[in-house]
């Protein structure tokens, strides 16, 4: 009821006015891109009988929360660019807030989780059945997927006790916290207390259990005598590996860098952009089990089409 402001407009990426069509262009295509590539790894994983196991179950929710991420922000991204600059109501701002944070701690704890697979994997291969049957996988990803919704409910039953009485534009290109406490007339001290905490506590556990997963992947592999088996090994994990270390080390040079509304754009795009749109690229670029299956699902639609014929 303190709420003066009613509507916020995302000015996205308006110092950059000479570049809106190339950018809209460029990021329509990775949007494209991103969305064809995660149903794909969907489709397949949920198609494809060699596929139904615990890494690529976990795989499936990944690509599914990507596909949600994805559909949260660059929709309004491109919008922004189309229109140099894009007026959202108050509502929906804190609505694409909350997805996005949702988003954001879910797939802190997904990424973990596939990371504690790969551990069990390597370093457990006796117990690897049994600690994750599908009743324990379907526990891990409910998990995964819940995780998120407290903090982002206290983050956001913080925000909402914060007036907002103009300036209402918000200098980033989507509803960011940041940006938007900035836009505040009310103290924000407590709420960036509350932000603070509750990052640390939503991504410092993922964080280091996916830290303490691949140390003793390592070790374990390199106690592999023979050079076929530590390639073997390290191959099941690579994959992840890689998205793993773009995702945090994206999120972790935005949060050390100084606070340049510029600079931050930037970086946001690492982090929000950039995984969702390398993760199928990563995980069918490197991944046998995933590009045959991707070569049967071809052959198949290839035969149906001859079939019609």
């Amino acid at each position: 009821n303190q709420t003066h402001v009613t509507q916020f407009i995302l000015l996205g990426f308006r110092e950059l006015k000479n570049l809106q069509v190339l950018l809209f262009l460029g990021f329509l295509a990775i949007y494209i891109v991103t969305m064809a590539g995660n149903l794909l790894i969907l489709v397949l994983v949920v198609s494809d009988q060699h596929l139904h196991t615990p890494m690529y179950f976990f795989l499936g929710n990944l690509s599914c929360l990507e596909i949600c991420y994805s559909s949260t922000l660059i929709p309004v991204l491109l919008t922004t660019l189309l229109w140099d600059g894009k007026v959202i109501s108050f509502e929906s701002c804190f609505l694409q807030l909350f997805f996005f944070g949702y988003c954001l701690g879910a797939e802190c704890y997904l990424l973990s989780v596939m990371s504690y697979d790969r551990y069990l994997a390597i370093c457990k291969p006796l117990h690897y059945a049994t600690a994750m049957n599908t009743r324990k996988c379907v526990q891990l990803a409910a998990v995964s997927w819940t995780n998120g919704v407290i903090g982002i409910s206290i983050i956001m039953a913080a925000m909402l006790q914060l007036t907002y009485c103009g300036p209402n534009e918000i200098d980033h290109y989507f509803c960011d916290s940041v940006p938007l406490k900035k836009l505040s007339c009310s103290d924000t001290n407590l709420v960036e207390h509350v932000n603070l905490t509750l990052l640390f506590i939503y991504t410092m556990p993922p964080f280091l259990l996916t830290l303490a997963s691949y140390i003793y992947i390592i070790r374990a592999i390199l106690r592999i005598s023979s050079t076929t088996g530590r390639q073997k090994a390290f191959s099941t994990c690579s994959s992840h590996l890689i998205v793993v270390s773009t995702y945090y080390g994206s999120l972790t040079a935005v949060y050390l860098l100084p606070k340049s509304s510029s600079i931050n754009k930037a970086f946001s795009l690492l982090y929000t952009i950039l995984p969702p749109l390398v993760n199928p690229l990563i995980y069918s670029l490197r991944n046998k089990e995933v590009k045959r299956a991707f070569r049967k699902a071809k052959n198949r639609i290839a035969n149906f089409k001859i079939f019609q014929n």
